[in-house]
Order: C-alpha cells, then sequence, then structure tokens
C-alpha cells in the first residue's frame, strides 16, 4: 500500500491513542455520566486506536479496518453528548460540536474504503 492518505490514517489513529495517556483528564471529561469506568474506558479506547493504527501495517489490516469502524460508531453517543451539553460550547464553537458527528460517518468511509 503506497497511498499516502492510508499512512496518514494510520498515524492519526496511533497519535489519537497516544493522546489517551498524555491527556486522560481531557478525554475523561467528554465522557457521558451513564457510561461506567471512564478513565478505563479512555485507556481501552487509547489502547485500541494505538493498536489498530499499527495493525494497519500488518496482514491483520482488514480486522483493524473492522474494527476502526466499529470504534467510531462507539465514539458516537460522546460526539451527540458533547452537542446536547451546553457547558461544552465553552470547549469548542457549536459548528465544530456539529462537524464532528458526520466527521465520524466520514472517517468510517474513510477506512470501509481500504477493505
Amino acid at each position: 500500500m503506497n497511498n499516502w492518505h492510508y499512512y496518514l490514517m494510520a498515524g492519526i489513529y496511533i497519535v489519537a491513542g497516544i493522546l489517551h495517556f498524555v491527556r486522560p483528564r481531557s478525554y475523561v471529561s467528554i465522557i457521558p455520566s451513564y457510561i461506567p469506568y471512564q478513565k478505563e474506558m479512555v485507556y481501552l479506547s487509547g489502547i485500541a486506536e494505538i493498536v489498530f493504527g499499527a495493525m494497519l501495517f500488518t496482514t491483520l489490516k482488514d480486522y483493524a479496518l473492522w474494527g476502526i469502524i466499529l470504534m467510531l460508531i462507539a465514539f458516537i453517543p460522546v460526539h451527540i453528548y458533547m452537542l446536547k451539553d451546553k457547558k461544552f460550547e465553552k470547549v469548542a464553537p457549536r459548528w465544530v460540536l456539529i462537524l464532528r458527528v458526520p466527521l465520524q460517518f466520514a472517517l468510517m468511509f474513510w477506512a470501509y474504503t481500504y477493505l
């Protein structure tokens, strides 16, 4: 695979996963209260992003791509929660919060194109 955007996708997930360990409180603060074990969920999702990003360079690439798609689906409630709760408008402009929801579907499609 020589497509630069494939490497970009892998890099995005690996870096995003690392950030879950560098700034876990930032991620914990955006998780809805009905989701238990929030800090553990942050670490688990960080591990998943790193592992799936790295797996894109192995023979398990298709599993990684499906994992990324499922992970992005799992993240949708967080994005909707941020969109509905006014306190997040202090963190990011409303248009950014709105854009994050369809962005998840664009990222899913991006991963799907490599299957």
